[in-house]
């Protein structure tokens, strides 16, 4: 009888701990967190267990909450991560504080840790790379790999893509002018001459354009690419110069083409339209598309802000976007910032110094995936110079600009409604054509928005392929609601039918969320 009666004291005492220290909370606002950084790694160590974790957007800095595992609190401890045991009912209680109405949060589950791969010569050194370093102290796994993978196809294996601070022009980033007797440039210069050699190519460029490529259909076939400093704006380079030399004789021996310029193709661009290029081979710059020469900004004043985006209707900007702070200290690199002005319609601007004209975060959709471009080399040194030595992140393990860096590694692990990618896409043109409705489709799939881009009218009307018995829903649109990427609300219009046009001729170029009888629909872009 006492062995019984001690039995179920026991059982008892397990489901009273299981009923009350069921989850752990790791929170990532400024004062609750001791590293910041090692967080991501604890998450991306816990998916990599099968452990799903919680992303809770714009709660206390974006924290995370997974179930309780002894060998993740573990694991928080030895690196020093703060993490909280809390109570179903206390969790509960987070859970309904985001998803009410009148606050700015919302909760994506994170379910596979992504593959990474970083772009990068074997040789280069990790401190040259902000995004190298960032992963190596956070503890998240990943390969290294250049020409020749990409060329044979290893793409496939990854989900997320960091490009190495490359020059996709085959100009070797121009440091010809200043370093063309440093023992290291020669030494990069014939790598690179060996490798173009061995893979049949002419030149540095025409080698540079196939991997331009190959990274194009990646990220079309769903893939992310990340990229910062020149590998941001010589990418867009490379492709909008297909065909056409446009680099000076010092960088291949030859001229480049007279009419570079003119015959620049923007629309094959991810981010960037109507630049110049820079055809001085002694200028440390590739085109306008970098603000640096423009910006005249002491470094004790260069900051740039973060987006307010919606994190109910827009989740992956305000993923990309989380941070216990909404103001992050601007930092310089050979590509720094990019100009307002060269900005294709539809980039979505993540981070911006307004007093500079500049934006210096952005993001954008491609196909079935999507890139991020940051400005600037290493967000903890203002001014990185070739042979500096490396930033040690145990002085910065809670840098906001570090963090933007692993916010863009986690977003692929997250499960997002499946929305329809309507903007530079190979095989899309316009979502007037809806593929057959499958069970347990998002509802966004229940309505059409079309054409995209839009120049007067929109049409959004109802899907007669939508099986109405998988979601709630009305054959009717009663109201269509334009937004911002924001979630600020643009246009409202009451209607009640199957098709509504909605007159959108006075909107500013950009990118647009439309909800239909409150439930997200889509996007649409505007010319």
């Amino acid at each position: 009888m006492r062995f019984r009666s001690f039995t179920l004291c026991i059982a008892l005492l397990f489901l009273y701990n299981a009923a009350f220290a069921s989850k752990l909370l790791i929170p990532m606002d400024a004062d609750g967190q001791s590293n910041h950084l090692k967080a991501y790694g604890i998450a991306y160590a816990a998916l990599q267990q099968g452990i799903p974790v919680y992303w809770l957007l714009n709660y206390k800095g974006g924290s995370f909450a997974l179930d309780n595992d002894r060998e993740i609190a573990g694991l928080c401890k030895d690196r020093g991560v703060t993490c909280t045991k809390i109570s179903n009912n206390e969790y509960d209680g987070i859970v309904k504080s985001i998803k009410a109405p009148g606050f700015n949060g919302d909760i994506v589950k994170l379910e596979k840790a992504p593959k990474i791969a970083v772009y990068t010569p074997l040789g280069k050194m990790p401190w040259d790379d902000a995004v190298t370093l960032a992963l190596t102290y956070a503890e998240i796994p990943f390969d290294k790999l250049y020409a020749d993978e990409v060329l044979a196809g290893d793409l496939d294996k990854y989900d997320w893509l960091h490009l190495h601070h490359e020059d996709f022009t085959g100009q070797m980033g121009k440091f010809w002018a200043q370093y063309q007797k440093a023992i290291w440039y020669m030494e990069d210069k014939r790598n690179m001459d060996a490798l173009v050699a061995k893979h049949g190519f002419k030149k540095q460029s025409e080698l540079q354009l196939a991997v331009v490529k190959k990274i194009r259909d990646f990220v079309a076939g769903g893939g992310n690419l990340f990229a910062m400093c020149t590998a941001t704006d010589t990418y867009d380079l490379a492709l909008a110069a297909d065909g056409t030399d446009i680099d000076p004789e010092p960088f291949d021996g030859d001229p480049m083409d007279n009419n570079a310029q003119k015959k620049l193709d923007y629309s094959k661009c991810f981010a960037f339209t109507n630049f110049t290029l820079s055809t001085n081979p002694y200028e440390f710059e590739f085109s306008n598309i970098d603000n640096t020469n423009f910006r005249h900004v002491p470094e004790s004043a260069d900051r740039f802000a973060l987006h307010n985006f919606s994190a109910k209707t827009d989740p992956v900007p305000a993923m990309l976007c989380q941070n216990h702070t909404t103001s992050v200290k601007g930092f310089m690199g050979q590509t720094t910032a990019f100009r307002l002005d060269n900005l294709k319609p539809g980039v979505v601007i993540l981070g911006d110094f307004v007093a500079a004209d500049e934006a210096r975060y952005i993001h954008g959709l491609y196909g079935n995936g999507s890139w991020t471009f940051y400005g600037g080399h290493d967000p903890e040194d203002y001014q990185h110079t070739v042979g500096d030595m490396p930033t040690n992140l145990e002085m910065y393990h809670s840098s906001p600009g570090y963090r933007l860096i692993l916010n863009n590694l986690l977003s692929p692990a997250a499960h997002k409604k499946e929305v329809p990618h309507i903007i530079d896409a190979p095989a899309i043109t316009q979502a007037t054509s809806v593929k057959p409705i499958q069970p347990n489709t998002p509802a966004s799939d229940q309505y059409n928005i079309y054409p995209s881009p839009a120049n007067n009218q929109l049409i959004v009307s109802f899907n007669h392929n939508y099986d109405l018995g998988t979601v709630k829903g009305s054959a009717k649109i009663e109201h269509v609601t334009i937004t911002n990427l924001e979630g600020k609300e643009i246009i409202s219009q009451p209607c009640s039918s199957e098709s509504v046009n909605i007159n959108v001729k006075e909107l500013p170029s950009g990118m647009y969320m439309v909800i239909v009888n409150g439930i997200y629909a889509g996007k649409f872009m505007k010319e």
